[in-house]
């Protein structure tokens, strides 16, 4: 399908410079960009591409002040970063969706199915399940007695939803994921250490999106639970009890220990650890690889292992990195000490 520029611009309530007429069939990267596609400028790194880029239209930031000669058209937004976001879900929507019931796969007797769902082949349905509408379950996944799937939630080939855990609506879970195994639980004893039953579930609210390979652990008792808008990366690890705050995003292999407790908002990069029974509270910024081992305040932003504030870690660090010419001014110092002892 083609687009007019000018009727990009009025869908994104943007205001066009160029040619309103030119046609896109496409999107790009601004740095690989190609006729008639559409790209965008939202990170200032990439500027010195829209000078040269082959794409007809990109979207840019109403702020933006070209230094040089544009080539293509602009489409000023707000944010171009939430405008490309808006046309690719779009464009993701307009793709053939998948419906129906494949066979193989077993629907235990007594599920309950909503409106226009897709089971693929070999997926498993267990006894007392309740699916919503316009739910998407891809092929080999397995969903667990008695789960609760919420309206146009999709989860994808191979997820594992164990028995009794529930999930909200308009929610995302990639391939792999596991949701709702035992949490970490061993009771010392003199000879090795006695399981402790995980007698809970795990509970996900509205808009969650769970990356690939992700582990959520089930409570031991209670529910183990991710709130409203959380967005988790790939091979993220959630333990027995955690709760996580509303729209607070981890990135890839980031691990939070049993019964601590995320606030809403926080942002974690990459493997960022979380020791056990901590509270983390609301907008927290924690850097990559940081290691959290004590209550954190709202609003706090911690570097590295155990944590602590980034602007002091950031003057220790350039200090670290002076250490070995600072250890050799110590060493003649040390020797120039001793000389002038053995002359006295």
């Amino acid at each position: 399908m083609e687009f007019k520029a000018k009727d990009i611009a009025a869908l994104l309530q943007g205001v066009v410079e160029g040619d309103g007429e030119v046609l896109v069939n496409n999107v790009s990267k601004i740095e690989e960009g190609k006729p008639h596609t559409l790209a965008f400028l939202a990170n200032p790194k990439y500027e010195q591409y829209i000078y040269t880029t082959e794409a007809s239209v990109v979207l840019v930031n109403h702020d933006f002040l070209p230094s040089q000669i544009v080539p293509c058209t602009l489409i000023r937004v707000p944010s171009a970063y939430e405008a490309i976001a808006v046309l690719l879900r779009m464009y993701e929507n307009m793709r053939p969706q998948p419906c129906g019931i494949e066979q193989p796969a077993y629907i235990a007797d007594g599920v309950e199915m909503g409106e226009a769902p897709y089971i693929g082949a070999f997926a498993y349905i267990g006894k007392g399940v309740k699916i919503g509408n316009h739910v998407k379950i891809y092929p080999q996944a397995y969903i667990g007695d008695g789960v609760t799937i919420g309206d146009h939630t999709t989860i994808y080939a191979g997820v594992k939803i164990y028995h009794g855990c529930v999930i909200g609506s308009d929610c995302t879970i990639h391939a792999g994921t596991v949701i709702g195994a035992d949490g970490f639980g061993f009771a010392p004893s003199g000879e090795g250490y006695n399981k402790v039953a995980q007698i809970g579930n795990v509970v996900l609210e509205d808009q969650v999106e769970i990356g690939a390979n992700a582990c959520i652990d089930r409570a031991t008792m209670g529910s183990t639970r991710i709130k409203k808008g959380v967005k988790l990366d790939n091979l993220v690890q959630i333990a027995h009890n955690v709760v996580v705050g509303e729209n607070t995003v981890m990135a890839a292999q980031c691990g939070v220990a049993g019964t601590t407790k995320v606030g809403a908002h926080c942002m974690f990069g990459g493997q960022v650890g979380i020791a056990g029974h901590l509270k983390i509270e609301d907008k927290t910024m924690l850097a990559a690889q940081t290691g959290v081992t004590n209550n954190v305040a709202e609003g706090s932003v911690f570097m590295g292992a155990p944590a602590f504030d980034a602007s002091k870690y950031r003057k220790c660090y350039v200090l670290f990195r002076k250490l070995p010419e600072l250890y050799g001014q110590l060493r003649d110092l040390e020797k120039e000490i001793q000389t002038l002892k053995s002359k006295q």
